[in-house]
């Protein structure tokens, strides 16, 4: 999900590069518009009508599109959005985030929290974990802000490296980030009566052994390679394989991801996850 702070970074030095001669081409951004299904250009391995900005060549059968149920993530990057469109186009879930660290709220949250469940789009919270706070404090302040409500996805710890933080580039032992990880992940199943998800980078993943925090599903990020490559077969529930996707609904690029089963083992994961 940093993806979406280090994109922008990234398009604002190429478009001073390029203002200075340089030469290289920045990176196509739609925005302006509400995006619709008619201008987006089909892409091989991602499902219509969704498509993505930087595709990637995506090997037979392990294709996004061998996925039959896509959804999103979303924060204050995305801006306004029309879920009523996204739904109709058939995204199936989304991932809003809700809060950073013990004092961030995402300021779009509320209004997409509201939008999702106009819309009828199953949705839950995620909170980006800050490593220089007490992981009991940070749960607190996701308990504030994110309603204990029937029907919503299982919450999510959103835990990988910030390069980009301006006040924090502590990076703790992975005994201490499993430890962390615990606390505010036995915190959120107190009160919301339901484990939350666990959402991780590849590099993130391998150097704090992120698979000993057992008992919990992941989400993985991988966006070159399938994530039986990257994540050694570890099972995965969702899988983030694009952070410069198109979506209808949207006026830009925003990140898609995919759930593990069939149609029909979404419908199963919902009704057990909503007991």
């Amino acid at each position: 999900m940093i993806a979406r702070v280090r994109l922008s970074l990234m398009t604002l030095a190429l478009a001073a590069l390029a203002a200075c001669g340089g030469g290289a081409p920045a990176p196509r951004i739609t925005g302006g518009n509400v995006i619709g299904a008619a201008d987006i250009t089909p892409v091989p391995g991602i499902p219509r009508p969704f498509g993505d900005t930087s595709p990637t060549d995506w090997p037979r059968g392990q294709r996004p599109s061998d996925h039959a149920v896509h959804g999103v993530d979303v924060s204050k990057f995305q801006g306004p959005i029309d879920w009523t469109r996204a739904a109709q186009a058939g995204v199936a879930f989304a991932f809003l985030k809700a809060t950073e660290g013990g004092d961030r709220l995402d300021e779009t949250f509320r209004a997409n929290w509201r939008g999702t469940r106009s819309a009828g789009i199953p949705r839950g919270a995620y909170h980006f974990f800050y490593f220089c706070r007490p992981a009991i404090e940070q749960a607190d302040w996701f308990i504030r802000n994110v309603p204990r409500e029937s029907g919503a996805l299982p919450p999510v710890l959103d835990m990988e490296w910030n390069p980009f933080s301006p006040t924090c580039t502590y990076r703790p032992p992975p005994e201490t980030v499993r430890d962390e990880a615990r606390v505010f992940l036995q915190a959120l199943t107190r009160h919301y009566g339901q484990r939350p998800i666990i959402y991780t980078t590849i590099d993130f993943w391998e150097r704090n052994q992120m698979w000993k925090v057992d008992g919990y599903e992941f989400w993985l990020r991988s966006t070159a390679r399938h994530p039986s490559d990257n994540y050694a077969g570890h099972h995965w529930t969702f899988w983030q394989y694009t952070g410069t996707g198109l979506a209808p609904g949207f006026r830009g690029e925003v990140d898609l991801n995919a759930f593990y089963g069939s149609a029909a083992g979404w419908q199963d994961w919902l009704a057990r996850r909503r007991q």
